[in-house]
C-alpha cells in the first residue's frame, strides 16, 4: 500500500480547516497582525504551509488572513463579524 504524504498533509490542513471554521473564536481572539503570526495553532498546520495577514495595526478594526497549503486555502475575515471559508485554486500555474 502507497501512502500519499502530500495527500495526508492535504487532509492535515482541511482538518485544521474546519476544526477553525467550527469555532472561529477560539482561534481569531488577538489583536496585532503579530498576535496572529505568533499563535501557537498556525504549528497544527502541515509542514510546508503558507499564512499572511493584513489589518489589526495602527488602530484598524479590520483583520484579514490567508493560509494555505497545495491548491486549499482558507480565507478569514473580521469586521464586524467573524467570516470563515476554506475554498480550492483551481488550475494554478498550468502552462495549457
Amino acid at each position: 500500500m502507497l501512502i500519499s504524504f502530500d495527500a495526508f498533509k492535504q487532509q492535515k490542513f482541511d482538518q485544521m480547516a474546519t476544526k477553525i471554521m467550527a469555532d472561529p473564536e477560539t482561534y481569531l481572539c488577538f489583536d496585532s497582525v503579530s498576535d496572529f503570526y505568533k499563535a501557537t495553532w498556525l504549528d497544527e498546520f502541515p509542514q510546508g504551509t503558507t499564512w499572511s495577514a493584513t489589518g489589526l495595526d495602527d488602530g484598524a478594526e479590520q483583520f484579514h488572513a490567508v493560509i494555505e497549503y497545495g491548491h486549499h486555502y482558507l480565507s478569514i475575515s473580521r469586521t464586524t463579524s467573524i467570516a470563515v471559508k476554506l475554498a480550492t485554486r483551481e488550475n494554478l500555474n498550468k502552462n495549457n
